[in-house]
């Protein structure tokens, strides 16, 4: 074992002046694994706990608000269209044979209710689609 003597010059390094002393401040690595407890709507849902209770209970209320408010705008047309007709003095028209008033109520009203149909349509695959969003947001 051949050991080579130290330099002559090397001497070690001087020490540190006195006063204030630069300090670096670094945050926790980012590999150590370390991660805030995250909350999962889906777990929430899976367990059954209350918070997972009161996001299916508020998914059902505004599905139900949605349901009396297309019925009760249904109701409204429909109520118009009745009054119309008894207001109307069209007693004595008639196309085909048939009476205004009839024509009005049994054909006129079909494209009303599909409209219904369809904008709560709309509205319930919004809700549902929020909420799907909302469990999976908090999963990923």
């Amino acid at each position: 074992m051949n050991q080579e003597p130290l330099t002559p010059g090397w001497a070690p390094a001087d020490p540190p002046a006195p006063g204030p002393q630069r300090v670096r401040v670094t945050g926790p690595r980012s590999g150590t694994g370390y991660s805030p407890a995250r909350f999962s709507v889906s777990r929430e849902l899976d367990e059954q706990s209350e918070v997972g209770e009161l996001f299916i209970r508020s998914l059902i209320r505004s599905q139900l608000r949605l349901a009396l408010v297309v019925a009760g705008g249904f109701g409204a047309v429909v109520l118009g269209v009745l009054l119309l007709v008894l207001l109307l003095p069209g007693n004595g028209v008639a196309l085909w044979t048939v009476p205004l008033p009839w024509l009005l109520l049994g054909l006129g009203i079909y494209p009303v209710v599909l409209g219904c149909a369809g904008l709560y349509l709309r509205a319930a695959a919004r809700n549902e689609r929020r909420f799907r969003d909302l469990v999976s947001e908090s999963e990923g």
